[in-house]
Formats: C-alpha cells, sequence, structure tokens
C-alpha cells in the first residue's frame, strides 16, 4: 500500500524487520529475510535516503535502528494529498469544459436535469471547488441539499480568493444558529445581504454556470434542479441576480458585544451628534437586523442579549439620528449610509 508514497513492498517488509528487531547490523536482516547481501544492503541505502533508517553511531558497520515513520513519509504523503487534490480539481474544470463544449455545439445541452438531494448537493461542491472568480447565492430558508454549516467548500474558495455574494431571505435568519453561521462566513469575506423573500433558490458560478431547481418546494419529493450553461437564460438569471443584490439590506455580522457589556453600553447623543454619530460594529449589526425586518425577540436571541435590551438600543438609536419612530430610523440609516 505504501508505494504510492516511493516505498516498496521490498523495503517496507525490511522496516517492518528492523522494528521487530529495534536495532539490528545488515547481516542480521540478510540472515532474517533470507534475502542475498547486495539485495539487502541496496534496499537499507533506499531507507536510508527516504529517512527511515539510520546507524547507531558514525562507524560504518554500525548498527542500524529504525526512525520514525510519520516523521519520515509525512512530507511525501502530504504532497500526495496535494497532487491529489489538484488533479481532481483538474478534473472538476475539464468537466465542466466538456459540458461548455457539448452546449455549444448542441443546445440539448445547455440545460441538464439533475434529480436527488445528494446529487445536486455533490454538484454544487464540484462546481465551487473549480470556481475562479465569483460565486452568487439566492439563499432561502430550509434548505433543499446543503445547510450552510455542510457549505465548507465555501471557505476554501474564499481563501484561494473567489468572490461570494449571498442574499438570504429573513426568515433564514430565524433558524436557530443562522447568524453564528453567518457571521464566520461573513469573516471570511462573504459579502451577505437579506431580503424579506426570495423568488427560487439559485448559484452561480463565474457567471458561466448556473443552478437552479426546478420543483416548487411545497411539492415535496427529491429534488430536482436545472444546471444551466452559457444562454440567454443564465443571462437573465444573472440579472436576476443583480437586480435583487442592488435592493437587498447589507448584514452586518461583525462579533456583537454579550454580557454586561452589551447590557450596558448605548450611544450618548451628547458625546456624539445626530449629524455626525456613527454606529460601531456591535450597533450595525443590530441595525443591520432591525432593518432586515428581524424581530426584536429574535434579535435578542441571536445577540445574546435581553428583549428589553434591544429595545433601549434600537429608541437610543432612534436618538441618536433625530428620529421619533422606527421607520424613521430604518429610513435614516438608509440616509446616513450607516449600513
Amino acid at each position: 500500500m505504501l508505494d504510492v508514497i516511493g516505498l516498496t513492498s521490498a523495503e517496507e517488509e525490511l522496516y517492518r524487520c528492523l522494528l521487530q528487531l529495534t536495532v539490528a547490523r545488515v547481516d542480521d536482516l540478510v540472515a532474517r529475510l533470507q534475502r542475498p547481501r547486495e539485495q539487502v544492503v541496496a534496499q537499507v541505502e533506499a531507507l536510508r535516503a527516504k529517512g527511515l533508517v539510520q546507524p547507531t553511531d558514525t562507524d560504518p558497520d554500525a548498527p542500524l535502528r529504525p526512525t520514525a515513520p510519520d516523521v519520515a513519509l509525512g512530507g511525501a504523503l502530504l504532497r500526495r494529498q496535494e497532487d491529489l487534490e489538484a488533479a481532481r480539481r483538474r478534473v472538476t474544470q475539464l468537466a465542466e469544459e466538456y459540458r461548455s463544449g457539448l452546449r455549444r455545439h448542441h443546445v440539448d445541452h445547455l440545460v441538464e436535469v439533475i434529480t436527488g438531494a445528494r446529487v445536486l448537493r455533490d454538484r454544487l461542491r464540484d462546481l465551487q471547488n473549480a470556481a475562479r472568480t465569483e460565486v452568487l447565492w439566492f439563499c432561502r430558508a430550509n434548505p433543499l441539499a446543503m445547510a450552510g454549516p455542510e457549505n465548507v467548500e465555501e471557505f476554501d474558495a474564499l481563501a484561494r480568493g473567489v468572490t461570494y455574494r449571498a442574499i438570504y431571505e429573513r426568515d433564514l435568519l430565524l433558524e436557530p444558529g443562522a447568524l453564528t453561521d453567518l457571521a464566520k462566513g461573513v469573516a471570511a469575506g462573504e459579502q451577505a445581504r437579506v431580503l424579506d423573500r426570495l423568488p427560487v433558490r439559485l448559484a452561480i458560478v463565474d457567471a458561466s454556470t448556473a443552478v437552479c431547481p426546478l420543483v416548487p418546494d411545497r411539492d415535496g419529493g427529491e429534488p430536482s434542479a436545472a444546471v444551466i450553461g452559457r444562454s440567454q437564460l443564465l443571462d437573465a438569471l444573472l440579472a436576476l441576480f443583480e437586480s435583487h443584490w442592488r435592493v437587498a439590506t447589507r448584514l452586518r455580522l461583525d462579533d456583537p458585544l454579550s454580557g454586561a457589556a452589551a447590557e450596558n453600553r448605548r450611544p450618548d447623543p451628547e458625546d456624539h451628534p445626530s449629524d455626525g454619530y456613527q454606529p460601531d460594529a456591535d450597533e450595525a449589526r443590530l441595525l443591520s437586523l432591525f432593518v432586515a425586518g428581524v424581530p426584536d425577540k429574535s434579535i435578542a436571541s441571536q445577540l445574546g442579549v435581553s428583549r428589553r435590551t434591544v429595545q433601549r438600543r434600537i429608541a437610543d438609536l432612534m436618538a441618536a439620528a433625530g428620529v421619533d419612530t422606527r421607520p424613521g430610523l430604518a429610513f435614516q440609516v438608509a440616509r446616513r449610509g450607516w449600513l
């Protein structure tokens, strides 16, 4: 099994023999393995070159002892894993180029229909792993194939420079732990916005491939989706995303204050005149949820404070904005560019 990282079966057997003996000379290994001496000498030298065997002192005829295999072979194993990962990404890219070629020459390949949650989840993962520039998401509540915490591919893509823009339905923010998961993505570089409702579920990768479910959520059963290549249909989906992005509310999900600090913190209109006041990260997070229409009770739960604290801090922000109604605060948030 270790031949994949350059260790032959004969070398592995010799190394195992040396592990059993702890310390041995070449002649001991010849006798134990019943092999020609020159063959054993060559295999010992190969193991020394791989860092698996070393002499006990500087004497050329000194006994040999084994070294830790994880130290000696760990680097080779890691390189092998990296090579396999690079090959997997290349195969994914070639598969997409193959599908693109078919779509260019055959109209019936412009749209591919896939069925089943697992198939849909695997395709979304493959597309993200192959993404080079940008991934766009319409994220509705009650995911069909892949919940937010399962989408680890996003973090790998963000780390290699891929841009992520995601629009979330307001109801999704009310699910337990949702904002915590979103905050991790935003911290990694995701741009997140929210709307009350989204027309469809949608993912678009590199402006070249879109995935859009075909059956309404309420119909139940196995989900099916269309994988759409470069076409006027894809252009229409891109325009749909951009039109919703322009009107969506930005989500500010910096780490909020908690405990006593959150209970006691409040803006001071005397220190921050309403015409120059700028909310800090904690206040911006509260405002982004407020403007998105999240109820006070849910905001309190997500921020880890009491409902009364949320109401008090919204009142303080209204005072800082110079308004006495919540709609007025929402208007001032937009006018002053607080988000």
